[in-house]
């Protein structure tokens, strides 16, 4: 094995575990000692940790070895170097073991029949040695050394509970030595590897920059240690292209060409091949084998050394970052060679893209053929959204005209983006920049840019970037520009200044033709659409919403994309035509997944989740945020993660499950600005939380403050969303001007649309804020019970039976509220949603009424395995004896049986079996 070089660092970044570890036996060693094996990759911050523990073994004696491969043939070798400094305590060993550790130490044999009194020997001279004072004893690299050393600490380093010795022992990743506890160092994560990073250059690289060169290290300190020394001053402010690679002169290069070195040449040749080769096929590599008069079998050292897998479906590199390691060790001519031989067994059938990839690498200088067909095999992503952004990366250098190479970066930005790599695509505009002064090639640069502050940035300069950029490029191609508007009316609404949608609507407008096909009129009415919407006319808003969702719903061809279909699916909501939005943003998510398109997919899932809570499917609504979450957080879309938080805060809030909800908030942070989507959301699911507290003036005060109504300015789509909720809070209040105002604009809304469940709403508001008692509060209440619709909304109906429950009985009405507290009650239990079921039930106790569990069979409330659970609980049962009887874990018994509680109302196994016995009663007595 080889070791890179030290990574001595004060702070160590990403290894806060293994640093309490050794603290922990370090603080311990004086009750009993321990041992502790740390392995991990070349450069992983071993020799980094044993420093650390070094420093902290403040009142220990201290005994430091490593192991050398140079010695790894003279046995115990290493074990001489570590002990030499305490070898006159031998002194007080027994005679039989001083003699035989002086004459192994000594370079003499140690026969195998006394190895236990040597390895004894060694434990005897270390308890000595910590006599007065405890003792550290740590061996860096010790599978690296001579095996016997390895051996005989092992057997030590098994044997000191007793003992005030510490032993600490670091390996290669494939080393283990059984018996002592290890830690693998694996490699660190995205942001600390960015503080690596930092740590390292006089000021702090650009974010780009910083995840590009975090991505390229793979987690490896010493990596982003390498990579640090060599950036140029251009490299880390993002104005240079970076290394693709950890330099081949850098410590951890020098250790892996050192490791390369004692490898057969046939399997130096094979892994250069098969680093090159990153497609993997077997077939590829055979055939290459053969043309570089070799086989695949030659790989069979590397293999050993851990540096490569070799399986039935290709070679694979355990490490990614070896693969890059291997190739930048080799010589620019010799990986020129590889990519020829690599090319060469190649057809151009199948293969036409990794074909001219391989010539590219291996050509000095400019081809204007060989860049065409770089661009011509990469159209449209093929091969993948980051394949066929590098192959326009190559095309871009290959090409001899200025003009070409800009646009063919461009695209390679584009690629770049659409594939999910938001900090490449920035890069390439950055060097897109340097190199065209087109104000038509900024302006698409800028578009894609502007698109990169909406979903990755700061969003509220976004709109400015995209309504100058679509301006720049309107004269050449209309839909492009017409696209950029579309994402300006985006940041304009996520930032919540509404106001300024009205010039992306007249701009829009401007570009408008007759004959637009249907992908450039989706986008065109969409626009239209929300401009009107947004200033209240909601007559024109309607026909122009209502045509995009038509339009997308027949889209084919080349204009069925993610981006048309998300378009359709925004229109579809904002008309409130549920289920159409919602068919529209799944075949976006299922496009968009299908082709691979990560920068729209966060947004479509988006789409679909405002599209299920409007259908009444909290719980879809709920799964589709966080897969929209995870979508996000791995493209770096911070704005569209947050909006998915924000999502996820709203519909914890509402089934009052007030840990997640402030966990979700919390996950926001302070990044979005006050006024913005995430930040509305946040405070909408605060005030839910406050009105199921009966926090009632603090509820309204915030769902008032999600927009100024009148003045274009904060989140007035949110808003309208939460204005249910907003004139329930105000119904307790003495003064509601805000909820009235708020009903005002959300009636207008909803008149426009025919959605029943817009005007259930519509019609239970304004019978919170009728007189209480009154047959105006009465009637309204009756007439959004006719609009609920029976096959979507159950938990707005059932809130809307509450309320009414509620208004009855506090008008003196108990026999009449029964009935609807009653309705809500048991459709909250099946819904799951315990809080509001609670409320019922205490609503139902207020008016007369004894209540208990429900009163609805076990059958229709609980799954058939949740009911088989709640039947043997009910008969005397414990979780252990069910889950044997099952063939279930203990665990998921009890993730059942917290489930039947919930849906049954119940506390305890006592009311379960209650219930079950009352149930049996009942159905006896139909029986008869």
């Amino acid at each position: 094995m080889v070791t890179a070089s030290r990574v001595q660092l004060t702070v160590l970044r990403g290894r806060d575990d293994e640093c309490r570890a050794l603290r922990s036996m370090l603080d311990s060693v004086t009750d009993g000692g321990g041992a502790l094996l740390l392995h991990g990759e070349p450069g992983s911050g071993r020799t980094a940790l044993v420093g650390y523990a070094h420093r902290h073994a403040e009142g220990c004696t201290v005994l430091a070895g490593n192991g050398l491969a140079e010695e790894a043939a003279l046995p115990y070798a290493g074990l001489q170097r570590l002990l030499d400094p305490v070898l006159d305590r031998a002194a007080a060993l027994p005679d039989d073991q001083r003699q035989l550790l002086r004459r192994a130490l000594a370079g003499g044999s140690c026969p195998a029949d006394r190895q236990l009194t040597l390895s004894m020997a060694v434990l005897g001279l270390l308890a000595t040695a910590a006599g007065a004072r405890p003792l550290l004893a740590t061996m860096d690299d010790v599978d690296r050394g001579d095996p016997q050393t390895a051996q005989v600490l092992a057997f030590v380093a098994r044997r000191l509970r007793h003992l005030p010795v510490a032993v600490l022992l670091t390996a290669d990743v494939t080393a283990t030595v059984d018996g002592i506890p290890a830690h693998r160092l694996g490699p660190l994560d995205a942001r600390d590897s960015v503080a690596v990073l930092t740590d390292r250059l006089p000021e702090r690289p650009t974010a780009p920059v910083a995840a590009t060169l975090a991505a390229i290290g793979g987690g490896n300190p010493q990596a982003l240690v390498d990579l640090a020394a060599v950036l140029s001053p251009g490299q880390w402010r993002g104005e240079e292209p970076l290394p693709a690679a950890p330099p081949a002169d850098g410590a951890l290069g020098r250790a892996y060409r050192a490791r390369l070195d004692r490898l057969p040449p046939d399997t130096r040749r094979m892994l250069l091949l098969a680093a090159l080769d990153e497609d993997g096929e077997p077939g590829t590599l055979i055939r290459a084998a053969g043309v570089a008069g070799t086989e695949v079998e030659a790989l069979g050292p590397a293999e050993v050394a851990g540096l490569v897998r070799v399986e039935p479906q290709g070679v694979t590199f355990p490490q990614p970052l070896v693969r890059a390691l291997i190739a930048s060790s080799a010589t620019l001519a010799e990986r020129r060679a590889a990519h020829r031989l690599l090319a060469g067994v190649l057809g151009s059938d199948g293969q036409r893209l990794r074909r001219a990839m391989h010539l590219a690498a291996a050509t000095a200088d400019a081809d204007p053929a060989l860049a065409a067909e770089l661009e011509e095999a990469a159209a449209g992503g093929a091969g993948g959204w980051a394949i066929a952004s590098a192959a326009l990366r190559w095309a871009a250098e290959l090409s001899d005209q200025p003009i070409q190479a800009a646009a063919r970066l461009q695209t390679a930005a584009d690629y770049a983006w659409v594939g999910g790599q938001p900090d490449q695509a920035r890069l390439l505009l950055d060097r897109l920049r340097a190199m065209s002064t087109d104000p038509v090639v900024r302006g698409r640069a800028d578009l894609l840019r502007g698109e990169l502050e909406l979903r990755c940035g700061v969003a509220s300069g976004a709109s400015a970037t995209l309504l100058t950029a679509a301006a720049a490029v309107a004269g050449t191609d209309r839909t492009v520009a017409l696209a950029g508007l579309v994402r300006a009316g985006e940041a304009v609404c996520f930032a919540g200044d509404q106001y300024r949608y009205a010039e992306v609507g007249r701009r829009a407008s401007a570009l408008r033709r007759p004959s637009d096909p249907p992908a450039m009129e989706v986008m065109s009415c969409l626009v239209a659409g929300v401009a009107a919407t947004l200033r209240g006319d909601h007559e024109r808003a309607g026909p122009a919403l209502r045509r995009a969702v038509v339009l997308g719903g027949r889209l084919t061809g080349s204009a069925l994309t993610p981006t048309a279909l998300t378009c359709a699916a925004a229109a579809g909501l904002l008309v409130a035509v549920d289920g159409a939005a919602h068919r529209l943003a799944e075949r976006a998510v299922g496009l968009a997944r299908e082709r691979g398109e990560l920068s729209m997919l966060s947004r479509a899932l988006e789409l679909r989740a405002v599209a299920e809570y409007w259908l009444g499917r909290h719980e879809a609504a709920a799964q589709t945020s966080r897969d929209g979450l995870r979508v996000a957080r791995a493209t770096g879309q911070v704005n569209c993660a947050n909006i998915h938080l924000g999502m996820l805060a709203v519909l914890a809030a509402m089934r009052a499950d007030r840990d997640t909800s402030l966990r979700r908030i919390r996950e926001i942070g302070e990044a979005p600005t006050p006024g913005s989507r995430p930040h509305a959301l946040a405070g909408w699911a605060l005030a839910v939380l406050d009105l199921v507290d009966g926090r009632h003036a603090e509820a309204a005060d915030r769902l008032a403050s999600l927009a100024r109504l009148g003045t274009g300015r904060g989140q007035v789509l949110v808003q309208v969303m939460a204005t249910p909720y907003l004139v329930e809070a105000a119904a307790h209040l003495a003064h509601r001007p805000a909820a009235t105002a708020a009903l005002a604009v959300f009636d207008r809304w909803a008149s426009s649309t025919a959605s029943p469940l817009r005007r259930a709403l519509s019609a239970r508001c304004h019978a919170l804020l009728a007189p209480r008692g009154g047959a105006e509060a009465e009637r309204k209440f009756q007439l959004a019970l006719r609009l609920h619709p029976t096959e979507a909304g159950a938990f707005e109906r059932a809130r809307t039976e509450l309320l009414f429950g509620q208004e009855l009985r506090r008008s003196r009405r108990p026999r009449d509220a029964r009935a609807h507290l009653h309705q809500a009650r048991e459709m909250f239990t099946l819904l799951g949603v315990a809080c509001w079921a609670e409320q019922a039930t205490t609503e139902l106790r207020a008016a007369g009424e004894s209540i208990g569990p429900p009163d609805l069979p076990a059958a229709r409330l609980l799954t058939g395995q949740q009911l088989r659970i709640a039947e043997l609980v009910a008969e005397g049962a414990t979780n252990r004896e069910i889950a044997a009887r099952m063939f279930l874990s203990t665990r998921t018994v009890d993730h059942h049986l917290r489930n039947v509680f919930h849906r049954l109302g119940i506390r305890s196994r006592t009311e379960l079996a209650r219930a079950f016995a009352t149930e049996r009663q009942v159905g006896l007595a139909s029986d008869r």
